[in-house]
């Protein structure tokens, strides 16, 4: 909780208003009962109205200063709690976008909301509760407890065991309830998780028939949250009547001893009033304290799973002295670039070292799991290579400004990801200062128009959250063409194709040869009619380089990338001679069961 709370130093100055204010408040509201005692003493037994008159005045001063103080306070506490959990969320959206793939990996997609949104939502409404009463109760509870004792020091051992009792119940209910939280917290995690998992695979559970099983899965989730809710809840409904059952004892013990006293001519009357008003604003404090320390667990939970997000320290950082690159080419060079994933035993990629030029069309192409994706991956530094160099134009990537990496790269993803907002905002979205003209460029050389322009709005047709309007082929289309609009040195396509039909993949890659010419362009791909065309085809296995050179070259002296190249297009297609078939090795795929 502590560890959250240093987000405060921008409100200090707040924060000492609101200090100074609670403790006028606080001293307001003890002289009340001094007020009270006097007119009882003095004003209504010696029946002096005037006396009264000018006592009541007072009181009512009183009173209305400490009810403004009352009010300034609550503003001020909710003014910084709100703003503080901006800033939090804030500062967690900023980290969470700063994050390499690695870190992401360490928190679900779930998990991150919750944490932003329920978490946040928790720290805010305790620190409101700790700024309105927090603050005041600790002032309150020792000045009554010291005007109480100056008043009737006989009594003031009522207000120390009910104090004891109320502070027992406390520790006993906190005991229960932190476990409890944190547990709380992470069933809020898993129904994320598990309603999120069910929205996204809707038509996959449709199509096998399985709505009784997640809705089983979904009502376990549901069912453990409610009954820890229910349990912490119950908490609370068995703390308050405890307390109100002490309140009252306390009262009605102060009354008869206090009657004893009066009876034997050692306390007066008003005096007894104003202890008993002392004990409740003392008891009324610890009470205060009683509902901060059931809400403080389940906070100081939530604030300590937001300060994981905050305190996780990126891997990829820019560099200290950044070097800035004159040569804006576009050379792609990789060398003796090892990689392996956190935690694993075995590294992904071993050894690769390759260049790419510009002008020129550098194809990955591989098994599944053959590392081709994870090598993409290494050049915009979405992961940093284990050991080894990358790059480009001469200079180490890990020397360059994160911002000026990216700008010379136009990154296709595997999988199409759309915004919600318009199709030219999508398209956009790398170069929001390109004009009309050059989108609809863009968007012709993705083939993209043809769509496109059968819409009723054209480019300002609506796309909405995750591309869920549009088919997988068309959010392809306008992925490449939010890579081509940016006119970055490096293009990257990873299996950015395989949604498309032959026919728009063709005219795809026809129109980007003859487009960007001179540009650096790195694909990977499954179908071997993608890279067939490529000027360099490289062949992974097991992360290793088995295989380099032209589709020709290769399908001539490369057993593995004939075998992939026999299992998709027959001898003809792939214009081969039937004495290089027969070089497969044993074991390989036969041309008919390539066919």
């Amino acid at each position: 909780m502590f560890k959250i709370l240093k987000h405060l130093k921008p409100y200090a100055l707040q924060l000492i208003a609101l200090v100074l204010l609670t403790y006028v408040q606080v001293m307001t509201a003890l002289k009340l009962p001094d007020y009270m005692a006097q007119i009882v003493n003095n004003g209504i037994v010696a029946e002096d109205n005037n006396f009264i008159f000018h006592k009541g005045l007072d009181m009512l001063l009183v009173s209305l200063i400490g009810g403004v103080c009352m009010i300034i306070v609550s503003y001020l506490a909710s003014k910084i709690a709100a703003g503080f959990s901006r800033d939090i969320r804030g500062k967690v959206f900023s980290r969470v976008e700063g994050f390499s793939l690695a870190e992401f990996n360490k928190f679900s997609t779930a998990s991150l909301i919750t944490r932003s949104t329920n978490d946040i939502q928790q720290i805010q409404m305790v620190l409101g509760m700790i700024l309105r009463m927090v603050l005041m109760a600790p002032i309150m509870g020792i000045g009554a407890i010291l005007k109480a004792y100056q008043l009737a020091p006989d009594m003031t051992w009522i207000m120390a065991v009910a104090v004891s009792v109320m502070m027992t119940i406390i520790i006993i209910l906190f005991t229960i309830a932190l476990p409890k939280f944190k547990m709380l917290q992470n069933m809020v995690d898993k129904l994320n998780l598990v309603t999120r998992q069910i929205l996204t695979g809707l038509r996959v559970i449709r199509a096998f028939n399985t709505e009784r099983f997640e809705e089983k899965k979904f009502e376990k989730a549901n069912v453990d949250l409610t009954n820890l809710n229910l349990f912490v809840n119950r908490l609370m409904v068995v703390m308050q009547p405890l307390m109100m059952l002490i309140l009252n004892l306390t009262a009605l013990a102060t009354v008869w001893v206090g009657s004893h006293l009066i009876d034997s001519g050692s306390l007066a009357i008003g005096d007894m009033m104003a202890f008993l008003q002392y004990s409740m604003q003392a008891i009324m404090s610890f009470l205060m304290f009683s509902i901060i320390f059931i809400m403080v667990p389940r906070a100081s939970v939530s604030a300590e799973r937001v300060s994981e997000v905050i305190e996780m320290k990126s891997t990829i950082l820019d560099p200290k002295k950044p070097i800035s690159a004159k040569e804006k080419v576009g050379v792609v060079e990789f060398k003796n670039v090892y990689f392996s994933y956190p935690g694993a035993d075995m590294p992904v990629l071993s050894d690769v070292s390759f260049s790419a030029k510009p002008g020129e069309t550098t194809a990955f192409i591989g098994s599944t799991g053959s590392g081709k994706s994870t090598l993409i991956n290494l050049i915009p530094r979405f992961y940093d290579a284990t050991s080894g160099e990358i790059l480009i134009d001469g200079i180490n990537i890990k020397n360059l400004k994160q911002e000026d990496l990216w700008h010379k790269i136009g990154y296709v993803p595997q999988k199409g990801v759309l915004f919600s907002g318009t199709i030219e905002s999508n398209i956009k979205y790398g170069a929001p200062k390109a004009s009309n003209k050059e989108v609809m460029f863009a968007a012709k050389i993705a083939q993209a128009t043809e769509f496109i322009e059968e819409l009723p709005e054209k480019l300002k047709n609506t796309i909405s959250q995750g591309g869920t309007n549009v088919s997988g082929g068309q959010k392809q289309r306008l992925s490449i063409a939010r890579a081509i609009v940016r006119k970055p040195e490096i293009y990257i396509f990873d299996d950015s194709f395989s949604a498309l039909d032959f026919k728009t993949d063709a005219a795809l890659r026809a129109a980007l040869s003859q487009e960007i010419k001179n540009k650096t362009v790195l694909i990977v791909a499954q179908r071997i009619s993608t890279v067939m065309d490529a000027n360099r085809i490289i062949v992974l296995d097991e992360g290793k380089i088995i295989g380099d050179g032209t589709h020709a070259e290769l399908i001539k002296d490369n057993s593995v990338y004939r075998e992939i190249a026999l299992s998709q297009l027959s001898e003809d297609e792939l214009k081969i001679k039937k004495k290089e078939v027969n070089k497969i090795p044993s074991g390989s795929l036969t041309t008919e069961e390539a066919a």
